[in-house]
């Protein structure tokens, strides 16, 4: 029987496993995560997002605190016009987190970065710029764009020395979106090294409206391989969300398809950034405890579980310490929502329940953004004796989707010290 092992994914020389495990923000895609997708042949994603934060947790530099204290005189301020990143930071935070993961790389695979338009950051062109030109500095395999069509991205980086080499992607969830990318490509002599197509049961922010349910992944992943031998382009189509076994792998890698994104299964992996909490709550879900909303401040829907703790929060608009969602206009829809929310008798904010700080909460972990299969993570692993399950390390579930048959999942090897 065909297994995921059997294929290979090319761009360009370079030739990996057809693994892509996908760039979850923030700090969720660890570079540890990442680094052992690479390690085994196929390719990991770290995430921009929010890295002057993430430089912050993990190598004792103090980018946040001091973006707070330069505009503490803004904070009880609902105008965030003044808030904005200081561009030489924000170049040493990225630069400081991609070459920190790039000089620990072993392996054949290759190490990518997810970069997200959304993350708008108070200057949306001048921030973006200068995250994927430090991403390129620190010697990124690739850049995957995300969160955003990406119009104007490329000529932001068109004249840097590795414009032509690097490996560039972009996701997509129609063809449409893929045409508006590519003509603004052609514009600068650079097409994408390849698409990922997200369907609508991805987890995190979705490419889709309020209609999603009625698309399905495997209507849309033909319409774009069909388009892109249409037009004789040299982009490999990677299809994403919803791809839980390595059977369901193979049936798109046999329409055609590249590779496949994948990200749940690995949530609740060791490598994986999530508290072991978390972790367990995602063990722990089931179906009916899954939802799409228009919580996030980006303004797009997201899944996440009913019981994330952010939902309902009313804590004061975090912008001048982080501000990731600010607009160039100084402008949040949560700032918004929070204005807006009416005190109590006693002079405390109503829990705000239009929209949710998604800078603080993403970054403590309090956003339990998901994939649609979620729920099927319990039969992905062991339950212990306590009632807790086993968290497998990502090199089990990468080799459980190369390997799986008729859809079966290998569970991970019982530790000794849980047997």
């Amino acid at each position: 029987m065909t297994v995921l092992n059997d294929f290979r994914l090319r761009l360009g020389d370079n030739e990996y496993l057809p693994i892509m495990v996908g760039g979850m923000g923030v700090d969720i895609s660890t570079s540890a995560l990442a680094l052992e997708a690479c390690r085994l042949g196929g390719i990991g994603h770290i995430s921009d997002a929010m890295t002057p934060w993430v430089s912050d947790r993990h190598m004792n530099t103090h980018f946040t605190k001091t973006k707070s204290g330069r505009f503490k005189f803004n904070r009880n301020s609902q105008d965030k016009t003044q808030v904005k990143f200081n561009l030489d930071e924000l170049y040493k935070a990225t630069l400081g987190v991609v070459t920190a993961a790039v000089e620990r790389k072993q392996g054949d695979g290759g190490l990518f970065i997810n970069v997200m338009e959304k993350l708008t950051m108070g200057a949306a062109a001048d921030t973006l710029g200068t995250r994927l030109k430090a991403a390129l500095d620190a010697g990124i395999d690739g850049i995957t764009l995300s969160a955003g069509l990406h119009n104007g991205t490329l000529k932001l980086i068109k004249d840097h020395p590795r414009f032509h080499d690097v490996k560039i992607g972009i996701i997509v969830s129609s063809v449409r979106a893929l045409k508006i990318f590519l003509r603004s490509g052609k514009r600068v002599d650079r097409i994408p090294d390849y698409c990922i197509v997200e369907g609508p049961l991805a987890g995190g922010h979705l490419g889709f409206g309020e209609d999603w349910a009625d698309y399905d992944l495997r209507n849309i992943v033909p319409e774009v391989i069909d388009f892109v031998k249409s037009e004789e382009l040299d982009i490999a189509v990677i299809p994403a969300g919803g791809i839980f076994t390595g059977t369901d792998a193979v049936e798109y890698m046999e329409m055609g398809c590249s590779a496949v994104q994948v990200a749940t299964r690995f949530t609740i992996t060791k490598e994986c950034g999530l508290p072991e909490h978390v972790k367990q709550q995602y063990l722990e879900a089931e179906e009916k405890d899954v939802e799409v909303n228009s919580l996030s401040a980006t303004g797009y829907l997201i899944r996440m579980l009913k019981n994330s703790p952010a939902i309902g929060s009313n804590i004061k608009p975090q912008c001048e310490p982080l501000g990731y969602t600010l607009s160039s206009e100084g402008t949040c829809l949560y700032v918004d929502a929070y204005y807006n929310t009416p005190d109590d008798e006693k002079g405390r904010k109503m829990p705000v329940m239009d929209k949710i700080c998604i800078c603080h909460h993403f970054g403590q972990h309090n956003v339990w953004t998901c994939g649609h299969n979620v729920y099927r993570l319990k039969d992905t692993t062991n339950r212990l004796a306590d009632g807790s399950y086993q968290l497998p390390a990502a090199k089990d579930v990468f080799n459980d989707y190369l390997f799986s048959e008729n859809h079966e999942i290998a569970l991970p090897p019982v530790e000794a010290e849980t047997a």
